[in-house]
């Protein structure tokens, strides 16, 4: 293969289709996007069994599909992009176009995604509407180029520590590469007592925290690099300025 792959399966896949199957199951588009990107619009809407199937991948970046004969893995280790609106009609928080959604039905679209799923997503972010005004502004944005390099210098960094990248570390050497100073890990402490954070999330905002801190070449984590990870969990997220 010369690049990665990009899969964007629809709401309406079956499981066999995602995560593979058949009598002699063959890989689903899990493990057609390994190593690559797999991109699930209208998450929601996705069926719950497939949305639950996400989190060996997400968490082992491996599917196991059983059949009678036995079980067969198969490589899944992507990046997952999912995007949802924020209610059935899509304008909730919208200043513009009144919400026509009663709270139940917020409740239940909400629900359709399960706690333990969205703990295993390590960024989540809220997209505010754009304004006539954003659509007029001519300001140049930082170009693409730059970006890149910046992403290319933190993953060298990376993959100077040793053989894995931050998502991939295992928790001691996660630990000795962040080297969290005292304020960062008091901020840490404190977000497990006060976010109720379980194990695995608080481990994902360390992980952030310190991609954060290669992006901007920074030698260790800082409180500030926990601060913004800790804006990216479910929960805690706020919309953009």
């Amino acid at each position: 293969m010369t690049s990665r792959p990009f899969r964007a399966p629809h709401h309406g896949a079956s499981a066999a289709a995602l995560t593979g199957g058949g009598s002699d199951p063959r890989p689903g588009e899990f493990s057609l996007a390994h190593r690559g990107v797999l991109f699930l619009d209208e998450l929601p809407e996705f069926r719950r069994d497939v949305l639950e199937s996400l989190r060996e991948p997400l968490e082992e970046g491996v599917v196991t599909v059983a059949r009678a004969a036995g079980a067969r893995v198969f490589p899944a280790r992507f990046l997952l992009v999912a995007a949802r609106n924020p209610c059935p009609c899509g304008h909730r928080g919208d200043e513009r176009r009144e919400c026509t959604c009663s709270e139940p039905d917020v409740l239940r679209y909400s629900r359709k995604v399960s706690g333990p799923l969205l703990d295993r997503i390590d960024l989540h972010v809220e997209v505010a509407p754009l304004s006539g005004a954003d659509l007029r502004d001519e300001r140049d944005a930082e170009p693409s180029g730059a970006v890149r390099k910046r992403v290319v210098t933190a993953r060298e960094r990376q993959t100077a520590r040793g053989d894995a990248l931050n998502g991939t570390l295992p928790a001691r050497a996660l630990r000795k590469a962040a080297r969290p100073d005292a304020a960062a890990r008091d901020l840490l402490e404190k977000a497990v007592d006060r976010l109720a954070l379980s194990a695995r999330s608080h481990h994902k905002v360390l992980r952030v925290a310190l991609t954060i801190a290669d992006l901007e070449g920074g030698e260790h984590v800082e409180a500030r690099h926990v601060a913004e990870a800790l804006r990216y969990r479910p929960g805690v997220v706020s919309r953009p300025a």
